[in-house]
């Protein structure tokens, strides 16, 4: 009989993971089973696990086991037992898988496009990330890029509809956009998808170990170290574009822009992994951004359709820039199996990881 291996992440203690096996238990009447083949382990996935419980995010793969659960993941895996009528075995989906072998779901909703995982306790879940797509009615689907899809597409819907948010909002009557974290895939994706608005400028922020590193990317039209941060002209109307999270850092931004502070938009972080909080500054309070409102809008303005049609248009010459030979911004770094997966989370979760490396985790 098969076995059901699973990578299981301490709650209380995110760089703590376990590996645990048990058998596959028989295929019941509505359900297929998929074996997950390779999946993008980033520290958006941190972030995943640290939120895991204020955000739903450990209800999507419950444990068995008290105070551990499944870390979320984006990747590719393939059907291998169905009973579901147009859910064929052999079939490849993409989508959000726990770090384990398999899992069995329960499709509803099946289209051409592909299906919804029905399991009960998924139904009160964000339903987007219930969504699994086959892969070859995917038309941004490339096999040669599947670890450059899985590793860029859930941070590039944020860099997409972020960039698309601050130009909806006019830049809040800014001019000058500031990136905390500037070397993350978030932040420059935003800024790259910035590009055709030269007269916004975009100022990178990072730390002097990935200055070379941010400056080489050529999507921010200037790089300066968060030592230096107050060299930045206070006079000039500056929307602050937070990946970092840092509470201090924030401090002073606002102190430093004062009413040339125009809007605070804390995009999320993975080393700074709790709430807003309101630390009375000066200023415009800081505002968290959410990727679903902006998508639920922009689905109203222009429909479903039209929105994905420019995201996969977006997202296409993102990966190939991003991978591009002659300079590129990231090389895909492959570890195989569990062990390699769990080395892999303890280094991320103690900050210690290359901008320029994508890790991608192969199961299968």
């Amino acid at each position: 009989m098969s076995l059901l291996t699973h990578l299981l992440t301490d709650k209380s203690a995110l760089n703590h993971t376990q590996i645990t096996h048990e058998p596959l238990a028989p295929l019941q009447a509505g359900e297929v089973l998929l074996k997950i083949d390779r999946v993008a382990v980033t520290t958006n996935n941190i972030t995943y696990a640290a939120f895991g419980d204020a955000m739903q995010y450990w209800d999507f793969f419950p444990a068995l086991e008290e105070g551990w659960g499944h870390m979320p993941v984006w990747g590719f895996a393939d059907v291998v037992e169905s009973s579901v009528e147009g859910v064929a075995v052999g079939e490849r989906f993409y989508g959000y898988w726990p770090i384990a072998s398999h899992l069995r779901m329960q499709p509803v909703r099946v289209t051409q496009r592909g299906f919804y995982d029905g399991m009960a306790h998924r139904q009160a879940l964000v339903s987007a990330y219930n969504q699994y797509t086959r892969v070859s009615a995917d038309p941004a689907y490339s096999a040669k890029d599947e670890d450059y899809q899985m590793l860029l597409r859930p941070l590039f819907i944020t860099s997409f509809m972020l960039a698309d948010f601050l130009q909806d909002n006019a830049f809040f009557g800014a001019v000058r956009l500031v990136f905390s974290s500037a070397s993350s895939k978030t932040a420059y994706g935003t800024a790259f998808c910035l590009a055709e608005f030269p007269h916004i400028e975009r100022v990178g922020l990072t730390s002097e170990r990935n200055r070379d590193f941010v400056e080489g990317l050529g999507c921010y039209q200037r790089t300066v170290g968060y030592d230096s941060l107050e060299q930045l002209d206070p006079g000039v109307p500056t929307v602050y574009v937070d990946f970092s999270g840092d509470e201090a850092l924030r401090a002073r931004v606002h102190h430093h822009l004062g009413n040339q502070l125009r809007y605070d938009c804390y995009a999320g972080s993975a080393q700074n992994t709790q709430f807003l909080r309101d630390t009375a500054l000066p200023g415009p309070a800081p505002q968290a951004y959410f990727a679903p409102v902006q998508i639920r809008k922009r689905n109203a303005d222009w429909g479903p359709e039209a929105v994905n049609q420019k995201f996969n248009a977006a997202q296409g010459a993102f990966i190939a820039r991003v991978q591009d030979a002659r300079q590129p911004w990231m090389q895909v770094q492959p570890h195989a199996g569990f062990a390699a997966a769990q080395a892999l989370i303890g280094e991320l979760c103690a900050g210690r990881f290359d901008p320029q490396c994508g890790h991608v985790v192969l199961l299968g």
